[in-house]
């Protein structure tokens, strides 16, 4: 459930014009309401990150210079990589009254090893700029079990908007970005299909407004770099 007025009563404006936003399922009224000073470092910090057009057309997948710059600005301020793993204690009752088990088993493991780049207190944020588009399959399962285990109560997924395609063209490195790559395109689906379960998430989509301009002897250093192949998994 994608909420347009959310966005615009709770995101503020210069955020709308430097990323595509959108949010799920109340994610940005939640943390307007219910996470008001986490919000506000988000908002900061996201209104930091910028990088040169150099950045974009040097090798790399995901563990590029963005990511590291991305990276660089959330964990200097406390957001911390975390996994999450945890056992289900299962009861088995006879008749309509639960009163005493007649059996109880573990199932170890249930909850296995999910893993989120940043999150402090009872936010999470993952970023995603040019991995294999399955890697929002990952990052939408950890966030639904995260949050269905009660750690955390919304979901940021940072990754690059479509509009970032007509630069990507000018500085002719189109194919390096794929459509089979992490952007809002692949993401937005697998939202509608319900993978982030009741999750609430909040998007930004990375547009050419954060991106500065390089000279041209800096994106022609870069380009002549030797390529890296797309990540299957992000090293944020």
């Amino acid at each position: 459930m994608l909420v347009p007025d959310d966005v615009e009563r709770f995101v503020p404006e210069d955020l709308r014009r430097t990323y595509e936003v959108i949010s799920v399922r109340g994610a940005a009224a939640l943390l307007h309401t219910n996470h008001r000073d986490l919000f506000e470092e988000l908002l900061v910090s996201l209104r930091e990150f910028t990088f040169p057009e150099a950045y974009a057309v040097k090798a790399g997948g995901n563990g590029s210079q963005i990511t590291a710059t991305f990276k660089e600005i959330f964990q200097k301020k406390g957001w911390k990589e975390t996994r999450i793993a945890a056992d289900l204690l299962v009861k088995k009752y006879h008749g309509k009254k639960l009163t005493k088990p007649v059996e109880e088993f573990m199932l170890e493991g249930f909850v296995g090893g999910h893993k989120i780049d940043f999150v402090k207190d009872r936010l999470a944020v993952d970023f995603e700029w040019n991995s294999k588009d399955q890697t929002y399959d990952r990052d939408l399962y950890a966030a639904r079990a995260f949050y269905e285990c009660g750690v955390i109560d919304a979901f940021v997924i940072v990754t690059r908007s479509e509009a970032l395609d007509a630069m990507f063209a000018r500085l002719g490195i189109s194919k390096k970005y794929g459509a089979s790559t992490t952007w809002m395109g692949k993401l937005l689906p697998r939202i509608a299909g319900g993978r982030n379960g009741g999750c609430p998430v909040l998007i930004f989509g990375i547009t050419p407004e954060i991106v500065t301009a390089s000279p041209a002897g800096e994106v022609m250093a870069a380009a002549a770099e030797p390529d890296v192949p797309v990540a299957d998994d992000d090293d944020a």
